[in-house]
């Protein structure tokens, strides 16, 4: 018997304005992203996890773990830089519309 957890999608989609607000969320820090001047050790890894996190919400409702963990290693690649902050919060804002973090037991 499999005993992985498994990843349900929620209900809604396209329609869903969560998922139209964390896109033009994805969508504002890859065009900040991409002007910043800056050099970036993790930049091809943003860029990578960025284009990933768009594709996931343009299909539709994605999974949230799928979510949460393409948040993580953004954030671990840009976190530092102070300029991008603003539109890190709003897709991390975005993520968290669709379900606030597990609660432990």
């Amino acid at each position: 018997m499999d005993q992985r957890p498994r990843c349900v999608r929620p209900a809604g989609g396209e329609g869903d304005p969560r998922v139209r607000e964390l896109r033009g969320a994805v969508s504002r820090l890859r065009r900040q992203l991409a002007v910043l001047p800056a050099e970036l050790p993790d930049r091809a890894v943003a860029d990578e996890e960025l284009a990933a996190l768009y594709a996931m919400v343009s299909d539709g409702l994605p999974e949230v773990p799928r979510l949460r963990r393409s948040l993580l290693l953004i954030a671990g690649a840009v976190g530092s830089v102070s300029a991008l902050s603003p539109a890190l919060t709003e897709v991390r804002e975005g993520i968290d519309r669709f379900g606030g973090l597990p609660r432990g037991r």
